[in-house]
């Protein structure tokens, strides 16, 4: 029967395909002593085989899709499994205590994670205490005749289904066989959301209820449009739907058109559209579309896909690759941003009450010098082979800046004195996302070459409501005035001390925030690479003299959000015809 769910439009496109849960199955189980342990052994040892082969089925469909690197994790998996230390274990406990093979391999593995977490000096030991427990999980879902989801092995078209996706699992979706996502949670600032429009994959996310009222092979549409969901719906629905994503797919054909021409508006103002990205595999999506710049790289997911702390090489690679790639356009590089939702298994952070304002991001860095030492060398290094701006997140205080600075410096005369060359036009700069900074930017503008506004964390801090949890979902309002008048007053206070103000939120890319943003004079518009032509299509019809009062009304007249999206949507219908 068809059903329609209501979610968030996070990534645009229209997609029509089976589903694909990836849930976790139910793995629980009850100890219990065995009448023949020949059976139970050969049970278990055809859960390995089961197991093995299954492994080594992903592990070679990921070497296809992702690539060696991302394949190698597989590898570690299959050494556990042919592991006799390991496998031999759990068997002899089946033996020794005639016990069932679930609760040997539970027994066991817990003894393995427990030995390897314990190895604190040794990070890339610890990281074997997740392998195991992987390999373990795949194990006991042999044993119970339950099947594990997996993004890799995916070999068919399908739309992911999950509660919520993780960097990780958005990472190694293949676009040649995952045509869209729907999740139960997130918004348009979720990670997962953020990767959906790098990969160009349709995506609602927010849907509350998806996973249960869907079941794996369910004809799905997803809508990334107008967030819509339709279970299992009927031959017009389908073809209606193809037609909207037809439609949608010659719309961007036209935008296409817009690849190579500069970002201005209709009466010749120029401005700089840029790209937000994750990774250099995202430079293809970068140039397909038109960036003037990469307003942010988010170095932590160099953190995150790695077993162990990147090295300062593996960083300068990355770095370089990306300069190099953008042929002396600006890219600004972020240091790592790691805490909040954010997390790395080898590092092993203490347990905050409330992450989002704990130890996260360049208090993380300045409580791990040697860590943001070898990130800033290879930063350093990497600006001699184009125009790099190092931008430090989530600065709060003059003092945090300052120490930040005061290192950066300490590691370039290392290595200008060591005959190391730096680039000629590095700029220093910081993100605006901790209202103390925004209400101060005048002070902290003196300090830097520019800001860049990070309107995700600015919006979740200014309304005190955390953007991962929906209970305050209704509190993420990108259009009050409180946030806007604290974006106002940091253009202005960036523009008064003569340095530029960008914006890398997912609000630069917003159609209703773009014109507001217009209107305050930013410099730099940095958004998700599939953004930009739409953005450049609406700047080249926008006149600044008409948006001339639009700044002062959003912040300083209308009173709530709700007045300045209308506020906005009533000025385009006048404006573009």
């Amino acid at each position: 029967m068809t059903k329609t769910l209501k979610g968030i439009a996070a990534s645009d496109g229209i997609a029509v395909a089976p589903a694909y849960l990836l849930v976790e199955p139910d793995l629980s189980f009850a100890k219990k002593t065995v009448d023949s342990v020949e059976d139970e052994v050969a049970r278990y040892k055809k859960a390995i085989a089961d197991s093995t082969a299954e492994v080594e089925k992903i592990r070679d469909t990921a070497k296809k899709s992702l690539g060696e690197e991302e394949a190698q994790v597989f590898e570690a998996h299959l050494m556990i499994l042919n592991d006799p230390e390991f496998t031999g274990a759990i068997e002899n406990e089946i033996k020794s205590q005639k016990i069932n093979a679930e609760a040997a391999l539970d027994e066991t593995a817990q003894k393995f994670i427990s030995i390897f977490e314990s190895m604190t000096d040794n990070p890339y030991m610890q990281e074997r205490a997740a392998d195991v427990r992987d390999v373990s999980k795949r194990i006991m879902a042999h044993l119970l005749g339950k099947e594990l989801p997996n993004p890799a092995s995916i070999d068919h078209e399908v739309v992911v289904v999950a509660h919520d996706l993780t960097p990780s699992d958005t990472a190694q979706l293949n676009k040649k066989y995952v045509k869209g996502f729907v999740t139960d949670i997130g918004g348009r600032t979720a990670h997962s959301a953020i990767m959906a429009r790098s990969l160009e994959l349709p995506a609602v996310v927010g849907t509350d209820s998806i996973t249960k009222d869907v079941e794996n092979g369910q004809m799905l549409i997803v809508d990334g449009l107008d967030g819509d969901v339709i279970i299992e719906p009927t031959e017009t629905q389908i073809a209606e739907y193809k037609q909207k994503g037809e439609d949608f797919l010659k719309q961007k054909a036209e935008w296409r058109k817009l690849k190579d021409q500069p970002s201005v508006t209709a009466d010749g103002k120029k401005f700089t559209i840029a790209a937000n990205i994750g990774t250099p595999n995202d430079m293809p999506g970068v140039h397909e579309n038109g960036a003037e710049a990469i307003g942010l790289y988010r170095t932590e997911f160099l953190y995150m896909d790695s077993s162990d702390f990147p090295t300062e090489d593996d960083q300068f690679e990355a770095y370089k690759k990306v300069i190099e790639g953008m042929n002396g356009k600006q890219v600004i590089i972020r240091t790592m941003d790691i805490g909040g939702d954010k997390h790395l298994d080898y590092w092993d952070l203490p347990e905050e009450m409330n992450p989002f304002l704990g130890v996260r991001a360049i208090r993380l860095s300045l409580k791990n010098e040697e860590i943001f030492r070898t990130q800033l060398r290879a930063l350093l290094r990497a600006s001699a082979y184009g125009k790099l701006g190092i931008m430090f997140p989530m600065i709060g205080t003059l003092d945090e800046l300052r120490k930040a600075k005061a290192i950066l410096n300490e590691e370039k005369d290392k290595l200008v004195k060591k005959g190391v060359k730096i680039g000629d036009d590095l700029q220093v700069g910081m993100m605006i996302e901790v209202p103390a900074a925004a209400v101060l930017a005048d002070q902290f503008a003196k300090e830097v070459d520019f800001f860049s506004i990070g309107t995700n964390d600015l919006i979740q801090y200014t309304m005190a409501a955390d953007r991962g949890n929906d209970n305050v979902s209704y509190l993420y309002q990108p259009y009050n005035p409180s946030v806007l008048r604290l974006i106002k007053h940091t253009i202005d206070g960036a523009h008064e001390n003569g340095i530029w103000c960008g914006m890398c939120g997912e609000a630069a890319g917003d159609n209703i925030m773009f014109p507001i943003l217009l209107s305050m004079g930013l410099d730099e518009y940095s958004m998700s690479a599939t953004s930009i032509l739409r953005i450049r299509s609406l700047m080249k019809k926008l006149n600044t003299e008409d948006l001339k009062e639009l700044a002062n009304k959003a912040c300083y007249v209308s009173e709530t959000a709700e007045e300045n999206e209308k506020l906005v949507e009533d000025l385009m219908k006048k404006l573009i015809k």
